[in-house]
């Protein structure tokens, strides 16, 4: 019988991931199927720009799979048996469940709403494909002097404000901050990004938790209004409670504990990648939420199982947060370095060039998801012998 290996999600960790074991791993031996909600790969570094108009190339997870052997199921996990190494899903065909061998769970984030009043019933977001399309299309419907309010100061928050002040002139854009905008930046990185607010004309509303949201107005925590006809909510993220009901160990996030190779601290057939993983990084510190973590995490994990079921030594990623890029429109960036604390270093690179760069990054992305195959070695790894698989080798 074959090694089953289940992908539960098809982002940037999983895509990468299902990819890299068909390219290393001998189909002789593996059966790896891809569980994903929606049939394209969404690009989340980019939704931001889509809700602001933008079109994006679609990537079908059908044909980006094509001739590796991966099996895409078109679904939505509803549980894990962790016990008896069973997934259970439900998709068009109705409800099923996938048996498992291996289990690497990548099934990301989605907007945190923290339990403010009106986010889930008036606010928007940028964390899904159909979320960013249903804002697209009120801010399509928004007249010259409409006001949109961004509530977050993080990556996402910034890099959305920007984008739609700089797609949409015309409009009225404001960010509420629950700290200083850019405090965790370098002096001069800070200074750089409020001249690019400054430019692009937005308003800052700095110190200002948001404590309920109402159809064209958000209330700040002591009370005051700030209007806003529309209010994408970017104040955090969570993770699918699915996790933490199947009775894998969680953190308080609800992410999935994981050692250094990103097996599952309770359940040594299950693996973690992405922002679903609560990972510690070489400073000690639990890894944010980001594209880079998943990244290294996603690396990681599928070195490990490879390393496991061929019977070789599971090598060690380097875990380090490097820096944080952040898009300011579509001509400004800025990209942050960190030192091993995760504190800002003094040094930092800013406009058009480290635009370039960042674009650079997600067409990089965006082309590795699309080419699993690429660098496909000759001979693919078999699988060493097990009990129950009796002739199986590994070799290189």
């Amino acid at each position: 019988m074959k090694h089953r290996i289940v992908v539960l999600g098809a982002g940037y960790a999983g895509a990468f991931a299902a990819g890299n074991l068909a390219r290393r791993l001998s189909p002789a031996d593996t059966e790896i199927t891809v569980v994903n909600a929606v049939p394209d790969f969404v690009e989340r570094m980019r939704l931001h720009q889509l809700a602001a108009g933008r079109d994006l190339t679609s990537r079908r997870l059908a044909d980006v799979f094509a001739g590796t052997g991966v099996r895409l199921r078109l679904a939505r996990v509803t549980g894990i048996d962790p016990e008896r190494g069973t997934v259970a899903v439900t998709g068009a065909t109705g409800d099923d469940e996938l048996a498992y061998d291996t289990l690497l769970y990548t099934l990301g984030s989605s907007v945190a709403h923290h339990d403010v009043p009106g986010v889930a019933e008036f606010a928007f977001d940028v964390t899904g494909w159909s979320s960013a399309l249903r804002l697209r299309e009120r801010l399509a419907g928004l007249g010259a002097g409409g006001t949109v309010l961004v509530v977050g100061e993080g990556l996402t928050g910034i890099e959305t404000a920007t984008e739609f002040a700089e797609s949409r002139p015309d409009l009225s854009v404001a960010l509420a901050a629950r700290g200083e905008l850019g405090g965790r930046l370098s002096p001069k990185a800070r200074r750089h990004l409020r001249r690019a607010f400054d430019r692009l004309g937005i308003t800052v509303h700095e110190h200002t938790g948001i404590r309920a949201v109402e159809t064209n107005r958000a209330i700040a925590a002591d009370g005051h209004t700030v209007p806003a006809d529309v209010t994408v909510w970017s104040a955090g993220f969570a993770v699918h409670p699915v996790a933490a009901a199947s009775g894998l160990t969680v953190a308080d996030t609800g992410q999935i504990v994981v050692d250094h190779s990103m097996r599952s601290v309770s359940h040594p057939d299950v693996y973690a990648a992405g922002d679903c993983a609560y990972a510690t990084g070489g400073n000690g510190r639990p890894l944010p939420m980001s594209c880079a973590s998943a990244g290294f995490t996603n690396m990681q994990a599928t070195a490990a199982i490879i390393a496991r079921l061929t019977g070789s030594e599971v090598p060690s990623t380097g875990l380090k947060y490097y820096g944080n890029h952040i898009s300011l429109g579509r001509r400004d960036a800025i990209f942050q370095m960190v030192d091993r604390d995760a504190r800002s270093k003094s040094w930092y690179l800013g406009g058009r060039a480290a635009a370039h760069l960042k674009s650079g990054v997600l067409t990089g992305a965006g082309w590795g998801i699309a080419h699993p195959t690429f660098g496909m070695p000759k001979r693919r790894r078999r699988l060493a012998p097990t009990p129950g698989r009796a002739g199986v080798r590994a070799v290189a």
